[in-house]
């Protein structure tokens, strides 16, 4: 991989080093994690193919993917993203997991939903992993049955449950410094909306989609564009990274 801004470089660059040495996490304000946010799109503007984002990406694309997981706090992914995605665990790589403890975190993050009826599909594999963390906050009351993963609960008022409040108590209860988002698109919406996000890394597919499926973002209604700065350009093999930061 190599960087064209800002200062060229023709690399190869280390991912993983690159973006540990950000240090992410020190940048948290003391009322909420710093949040990013990491997503892919085709050139076409589809943020996902046959109705996963995976099929999207490649070995560039995974790179940040883990360098990302190698130094959050906290993954963040809505229930319909957990369920088309087949999430199981996070972190399966040995060398990712001895990153994470070098960086004095545990081997697999914590994994957080957002449900404002309560409902998550049990099918979700990361259920089924009994080193699994796993915190849900919903409006309603969530019935998992039996499963292998160490799940908390928090039930909040429908009227106050928020995205941007679930960022909060994860910053109270879980002392979280880094929170990781991966979709879906109305997730992104309520983060920027609030402007509860700081950054996000996009990587530009070199493919086309086709059909109709939504883009990055969904649900978000802006009185004028939002403007995004950006920090840094990366390619591989055709493939774009881009990370934007929020805020000026």
């Amino acid at each position: 991989m190599r960087r064209l801004l800002p200062d060229p470089d023709p690399g190869p660059l280390d991912v993983a080093e690159l973006i540990a040495g950000l240090a992410l996490c020190d940048r948290a304000p003391a009322d909420r994690p710093y949040t990013v946010a990491n997503f892919i799109e085709s050139v076409d503007g589809r943020a996902s193919f046959d109705g996963r984002s995976s099929a999207l990406g490649d070995d560039g694309d995974k790179q940040v993917f883990r360098a990302l997981r190698s130094v959050c706090d906290v993954v963040l992914a809505g229930t319909g993203t957990l369920a088309a995605e087949h999430y199981g665990r996070l972190v399966r790589d040995a060398g990712v997991q001895a990153a994470r403890e070098r960086h004095g975190l545990p081997t697999q993050p914590l994994l957080c939903t957002v449900t404002r009826g309560g409902r998550i599909s049990r099918e979700i594999p990361l259920l089924a992993d009994r080193d699994a963390r796993v915190i849900v906050y919903s409006g309603a009351v969530v019935d998992l049955g039996d499963v292998a993963a160490s799940v908390e609960v928090v039930t909040v008022d429908p009227a106050q449950l928020t995205v941007a409040w679930a960022l909060r108590d994860l910053r109270v209860r879980h002392a979280a410094r880094l929170v990781l988002c991966e979709g879906g698109p109305t997730l992104l919406g309520q983060l920027i909306g609030p402007g509860a996000i700081d950054e996000l890394f996009l990587t530009l597919a070199s493919k086309l989609a086709g059909g109709a499926g939504p883009g990055i973002i969904s649900g978000l209604q802006l009185t004028d564009p939002l403007a995004v700065s950006l920090l840094w350009l990366l390619e591989q093999d055709g493939t774009l990274f881009l990370r934007y930061g929020f805020g000026g």
